[in-house]
């Protein structure tokens, strides 16, 4: 073996395929699903669920109006626990429909 080659771990080949690729930031968006119930609570998570992410904007499927309201009115708050779990600005907005 040369000396500066070395043998790469699986994750350390798969960090460079996913920054070669260009899909970082697709799935630190999809890890907003994931985290989403831990973040809203098991109450929330029961109306309201996120469909899907556009360019930074988590849309969120909520089943009534009153809630749709409620969850707006938080919405900051939400973006922010959001950014805490995934650990950088991922969630931009949402959108509440």
């Amino acid at each position: 073996m040369r000396g500066s080659s070395r043998i790469k771990t699986v994750g350390e080949a798969i960090e460079e395929l996913i920054a070669q690729l260009g899909i970082k930031t697709k799935l630190h968006e999809q890890d907003a699903f994931v985290v989403w119930d831990e973040v809203v609570g098991e109450r929330i998570a029961e109306v309201a669920k996120p469909a899907r992410m556009v360019r930074g904007t988590l849309i969120v499927s909520v089943k009534s109006g009153p809630w749709r309201q409620e969850l707006s009115m938080r919405k900051q708050e939400i973006i922010r626990r959001l950014n805490e779990l995934l650990a950088g600005e991922i969630v931009k907005d949402i959108k509440f429909q």
